[in-house]
């Protein structure tokens, strides 16, 4: 499937709009390192399709625009005497119709050297291939940013040394060692760093800040340059062995590995349709999702895995993941993950109970350590949709004690736990002297509830039945008048002077629409609340028919959310952002599927693409991704932890899943056409289906499932248990 990809995805970006803010990483899935063509040196935006411009190849780790990067540097061939180390004068013109952006491989043609890059990444390194053609000598520069210190070993054609560079850590001196060895002699007296005023100086050890080492070589001209790289976040001593472990094969039996990597998750999902575009964006996404998190461990002598704790500043035992934040990735990776690649979950879950031994709290964004963005601790309904599906069973009963920890204790530092622990046990919700909390309150409402489904799958009654009903308290902070979820203070009374379209303040890049109805675990509960289902459903209706209407106050500007929202003018749903991906599916719990699915089908074919504009909004680790493949299928995990996951409408005629027993789930659509916007029949296993979800036991069963599309809604009645988990009871 690689053949339908093109790393650019999204990429088309500046920080004040986004189309994806992706970049288009080469690597192999999870790997230690990405690799990105550089194309400007304005800090997070360091690519773009449009650009004509070829700054080198970095290795990079940067999960987002908005968190930075780390353990960065850029390599850039040269074959000029007039450079002055400088990215600016290193840099070369090329063209990026001709060139090669895959997961497993990019190509660049530099013009004014006339110089052709290769590079093949592996889980710690990569191989490099650099053709030069012309008469000038042979060169190679690396350019870091901040800290670094390299050594040029000429007599075995290598360079070592190490980079600290990082937008975040909680080791001041956090290092990544870099260990590069090269298939042409070095030649000395034309190697070694310029200083700030561009001159050469040949020494052969580099320290300092902003470097700009340059590595001349020997009989190179017109000829081929082979460059293995590895590095490690442990030692000099474990990068020179992961270099020899991974790379002692050449640049194609490598390019062929990386895309068998690739293929191994590819070709677990087979989708058909008639228009290639949808077929391009569909493993487009998919290859999104398995990108982050990326592993932050190796595997020492013995083949035993070990990692950088940057906490005690030492090397543990045991695996380790980073780059991921869970606000944005609970929603949708995780839950696919639960479905075709539950091994890698598990140890996924072993390197964050990794990270909760280590810093005394469950991780809520790791890059490389804990940055303690966003509000909620939401890798909570990570470990409660494994546990419900029982995926790592035996770590379950340690993860509960790290979830209980959060709900009860306030960290001294801001970055680790919930914020306003205490007041939301004493009160029931988070009063509004905390920023975002009304999202606080929310979220901790669900995370509660996921912590009840651990509890009751490890037996715990009593534990399982207090944290079930403070998943009710959701209602605490509801406004029956409105109709919207608002911050009350600690007497209990409401802010004053509500806004239903103020982003900010009470609300996570979002307003009261976007915010309100973030009550997976309970919308029945919700419903109620309301009334009655047809006030719910007016409701719903409004909020993506209300004109994309928003007011500043709460940021005093315009944030990207805001002008995404606009742009794609889909009323208040804002799917650009993770807040509102479970918004469409809302109809399905008053029994209007039908409402759900003209919504659904309108964002899936006009929101997003595989061009570099492919996203609504920030693509965010996978996240948006996956809300699009789930999506296209036909079904989506509103609530993970209830084993439950939603009926919409499928894009493609037929989809097959690969399930890791050896069975297959099979998805057929028929009259799958652009004008039938509503599904009008669905059998599950041959026999007529009228429930709106379905459950992981019928997908891990390999049962069937085929849907029948029309050009008009198919009106009937649902009754209480066809409509999807609520903690509520329902009204029969």
């Amino acid at each position: 499937m690689l053949h339908y990809i093109d790393t650019r995805q999204g990429t088309n970006n500046k920080h004040s709009y986004s189309n994806g803010n992706t970049l288009p990483y080469t690597s192999v899935p999870f790997g230690m390192n990405h690799f990105v063509v550089q194309t400007n040196n304005e800090g997070s935006w360091f690519f773009n399709p449009h650009d004509r411009v070829f700054q080198g190849i970095r290795l990079t780790h940067q999960p987002s625009p908005w968190m930075g990067d780390f353990a960065h540097f850029l390599m850039t061939p040269i074959a000029d005497d007039k450079i002055r180390g400088s990215v600016f004068s290193c840099q070369s013109s090329y063209r990026p119709e001709e060139a090669t952006f895959k997961p497993h491989y990019v190509k660049v043609k530099q013009q004014r050297y006339n110089i052709t890059t290769e590079l093949v990444p592996t889980c710690y390194g990569a191989s490099m291939q650099i053709q030069y053609n012309s008469k000038q000598q042979a060169g190679f520069v690396l350019n870091v940013k901040d800290k670094s210190e390299f050594h040029i070993d000429a007599a075995n054609r290598k360079i070592t040394g190490y980079v600290s560079n990082f937008a975040g850590c909680h080791d001041d001196q956090f290092r990544m060692y870099v260990s590069m060895s090269f298939s042409h002699d070095i030649d000395l007296d034309a190697s070694g760093y310029y200083n700030n005023e561009g001159e050469l100086s040949n020494e052969m050890t580099v320290s300092g800040m902003d470097q700009h080492v340059v590595i001349r070589f020997k009989d190179c001209e017109k000829g081929t340059l082979n460059v293995k790289l590895s590095t490690s976040f442990i030692s000099i001593e474990q990068a020179e062995l992961n270099l020899q472990r991974e790379l002692q094969s050449s640049l194609a039996e490598l390019k062929e590995q990386a895309a068998l990597a690739w293929n191994h998750y590819l070709n677990k999902i087979q989708v058909t349709h008639s228009n290639e575009e949808y077929l391009r964006t569909f493993y487009t996404c998919l290859y999104r999702m398995f990108l982050f998190p990326q592993k932050f461990y190796e595997l020492d002598a013995n083949m035993e895995p070990i990692h950088y704790d940057t906490t005690a500043r030492s090397v543990k035992k045991g695996v380790l993941y980073t780059n991921n934040g869970f606000w944005d990735t609970y929603k949708s990776v995780y839950p696919l993950y639960s479905i075709i690649a539950p091994q890698e979950y598990e140890e996924m879950l072993e390197g964050f109970l990794n990270s909760a031994r280590e810093t005394g709290f469950l991780p809520k964004w790791l890059s490389p350590d804990e940055r303690g963005l966003m509000p909620g601790t939401l890798i909570d309904a990570v470990i409660a949709d494994a546990s419900a599906k029982g995926i790592g069973s035996h770590l379950m009963p340690e993860l509960l004690d790290a979830m209980l920890n959060a709900a009860t204790t306030q960290s001294e530092k801001d970055c680790y736990g919930r914020q306003g622990t205490l007041d939301y046990i004493k009160y029931g919700y988070v009063p509004n002297h905390y920023h975002e909390s009304v999202n606080h309150t929310l979220d901790y409402a669900y995370s509660d509830y996921c912590i009840s489904r651990v509890a009751e799958v490890l037996g715990k009654v009593d534990v399982a039945e207090h944290y079930r009903q403070s998943a009710l308290n959701y209602k605490n902070i509801f406004d029956p008048e409105t109709g919207f979820m608002r911050a009350k203070d600690q007497n209990g009374q409401f802010r004053d002077h509500f806004n239903d379209i103020s982003w900010g303040l009470d609300y996570a890049e979002g307003s009261a629409w976007q915010s309100s109805f973030a009550v997976f675990q309970d919308f029945q509960g919700l419903i109620e609340a309301y009334g009655s289902e047809e006030r719910f459903f007016d409701k719903i209706t409004e909020l993506c028919n209300k004109a994309p209407d928003f007011d500043v106050l709460g940021y005093g500007f315009e944030i990207h959310e805001m002008s995404e929202m606009a742009a794609v003018d889909f009323g208040q749903v804002a799917i650009s952002n993770q807040p509102s991906f479970h918004i469409p599916y809302l109809f399905n719990y008053v029994g209007k599927p039908a409402s759900s699915q003209v919504v659904i089908k309108q964002i899936l074919t006009h929101l997003f693409n595989s061009g570099f504009d492919g996203f609504p909004g920030d693509e965010d680790n996978g996240s948006m991704s996956g809300w699009y493949v789930f999506s296209s299928m036909g079904f989506y995990p509103v609530c993970p932890g209830s084993n439950e996951y939603v009926l919409g409408i499928p894009l493609f005629d037929s989809v097959t899943i690969e399930l890791p027993d050896g069975k297959h789930m099979q998805i057929h659509t028929d009259n799958n056409n652009p004008q039938s916007n509503f599904v009008t029949n669905v059998k599950l296993e041959g026999e007529e289906y009228t429930k709106l979800y379905i459950t992981y036991d019928d997908i891990m069963e390999g049962k069937s499932l085929d849907f029948r599309l029309g050009l008009a809604p198919s009106y009937r009645s649902y009754e209480p248990q066809e409509l999807p988990f609520s903690l509520s009871k329902r009204n029969d």
